[in-house]
């Protein structure tokens, strides 16, 4: 369906928890699938943490720009990844990220062929979460959020959290408008620990809030150092029950930014009466007027008295007069200019075309 982008921000607001998160609540119908990419300059946390390094760090990110510069990232993606999924139906899968920030500088040209590899990835019915990390949406990777359909900013409502993000959000706003796909597409991920609500932060902030999540360390452990998923505990937690609310919202959001984005269709030809139901209408002249706009109509001139001597219309100026002593008929003769001092034609000779002067309409100005 989608490509959303989760940043964080100093402070440590939890991004990567986040972004486990929505990947683990995210609704699936049948047949569809979630995908969550660590795109994090400064290395991924996800194999040492949520996994507790039970998957050797030989998959992922870093051997992706090798295989963009043999023109096999396509392929290489697939080998790449890693089924998450509590029951291991490959339905919710991770893209590991780099094992050392070291190798962020080897993906600068790979980021933005990534980014249309993994939108080329919705036909087959897989929706993908991009982790950005604290810096991941700035530099050679500001393409990965600028190309993504809802980008969600995650933030503590402590005053410490705020106020870090706080520029943070403007400067992604502001890149989001003018190289991105509009700052609509920017939003909120709180965290509820400060004692800010939501309707202030997002007043301040001036984006909306795409969803609230719980204060849990306890929960949100889990997501960060590795647990049992599959825990009824956990699946029905506060935390992932809000991840829920918050995924739902992510994807009305897109629906409707997609819906506005979209071209306008093509308006339907109108069928004329007496055309078989069909039939092609027939091509219209290139001077022809619509048929329910009346060509213009020229007012018809009386015309002029016929000059004495002159022939009626269609008869030809005589050679010599008829009868001796008559005289020659004269041609008419042509308007010349119109003599010095005389009105030109349609203008009096008074000032009556200006009512009180000239200088009545100067004053009235």
């Amino acid at each position: 369906m989608a490509v959303i982008a989760v940043v964080g921000g100093p402070g440590a607001p939890g991004a990567t928890s986040t972004a486990l998160a929505l990947l683990l609540a995210w609704p699936l119908r049948p047949g569809r699938r979630v995908l969550l990419v660590e795109c994090d300059p400064d290395g991924g946390s996800v194999l040492a943490g949520a996994l507790e390094g039970r998957v050797e760090a030989v998959y992922g990110l870093r051997n992706l720009a090798v295989a963009d510069r043999r023109g096999l990232l396509a392929q290489t993606l697939w080998e790449q990844l890693i089924d998450l999924s509590p029951d291991g139906g490959g339905e919710r899968l991770l893209l590991p990220g780099l094992t050392d920030p070291a190798q962020a500088p080897g993906l600068a040209y790979t980021w933005e062929p990534l980014v249309e590899t993994l939108q080329g990835l919705e036909p087959q019915g897989i929706d993908v979460i991009l982790d950005l990390g604290r810096s991941g949406a700035a530099g050679a990777g500001a393409v990965l959020a600028r190309r993504a359909d809802a980008v969600a900013v995650a933030v503590r409502t402590t005053l410490r959290g705020l106020s870090a993000a706080r520029p943070r959000v403007a400067a992604l706003r502001e890149d989001l408008e003018t190289a991105g796909t509009g700052a609509d597409a920017l939003g909120l991920l709180l965290v509820a620990e400060g004692p800010y609500p939501a309707a202030e932060v997002s007043r301040e902030f001036g984006v909306p809030v795409h969803g609230l999540l719980p204060y849990a360390p306890r929960t949100a452990r889990v997501l960060s150092d590795g647990g049992d998923t599959a825990d009824r505990r956990f699946v029905r937690s506060e935390l992932m029950r809000t991840a829920r609310t918050a995924a739902d919202q992510l994807q009305v959001l897109i629906a409707r930014r997609r819906q506005r984005l979209a071209p306008a269709p093509a308006p339907l030809p109108v069928p004329q009466p007496g055309l078989p139901q069909g039939a092609p209408a027939p091509a219209p002249h290139p001077l022809a007027y619509p048929q329910h706009i009346a060509p213009p109509v020229a007012p018809q001139q009386p015309a002029p008295a016929p000059f004495p001597g002159q022939p009626q219309p269609g008869q030809p100026w005589p050679s010599q007069p008829s009868q001796p002593g008559q005289a020659w008929p004269s041609q008419p003769s042509q308007p010349g200019p119109v003599p010095f001092g005389q009105p030109p034609f349609g203008r009096p000779a008074s000032g009556g075309a200006f009512p009180g002067g000239l200088g009545e309409v100067l004053r009235a100005r």
